[in-house]
């Protein structure tokens, strides 16, 4: 099990920057010391991934919270191609996004997706989610260890 003394690397995918800013406020105010690193396409992510460009130094994510529309390449491009990949496909990766549709959700778990959680309206909830999302990946969820 994770303890609170092993902060994890979070990697958000996220176009929306009030999306951004609600996941930054749910992170502070859970008072996790995970740190969370943004990205906002597609091309960033994959970037990220591959530690490519302005990413060269990034470290590898423990969790992934990555939304599905997104520009360049949307969020089903990014999950597939991270586990498709050997040296990635271990990561965690939850998709958090607008969509409730039924294909969305069983296209990303025939993805190998963690978890599929439609993001709240409202702000309490958005952020309750966040909260409870990165509690469960911190203190109930066993991650690989990082290489």
């Amino acid at each position: 099990m994770n303890t609170p003394l092993q902060p994890i690397e979070v990697l958000l995918v996220e176009d929306d920057p009030g999306d951004e800013l609600m996941t930054r406020e749910a992170f502070a105010d859970n008072k996790i010391g995970n740190t969370l690193h943004v990205v906002r396409d597609g091309e960033e992510a994959l970037d990220f991934f591959y530690r490519r460009g302005a990413h060269a130094s990034a470290p590898r994510p423990d969790l992934v919270l990555l939304d599905l529309n997104l520009p360049k390449y949307d969020g089903r491009q990014v999950l597939e191609q991270i586990k498709s990949d050997p040296e990635l496909c271990d990561i965690p990766v939850v998709v958090l996004t607008t969509s409730s549709a039924e294909e969305d959700i069983v296209r990303s778990y025939r993805l190998h997706a963690n978890a599929y959680v439609t993001k709240p309206v409202d702000l309490e909830q958005f952020m309750s989610a966040v909260r409870q999302i990165d509690d469960f990946f911190l203190t109930v969820v066993r991650l690989p260890h990082r290489r």
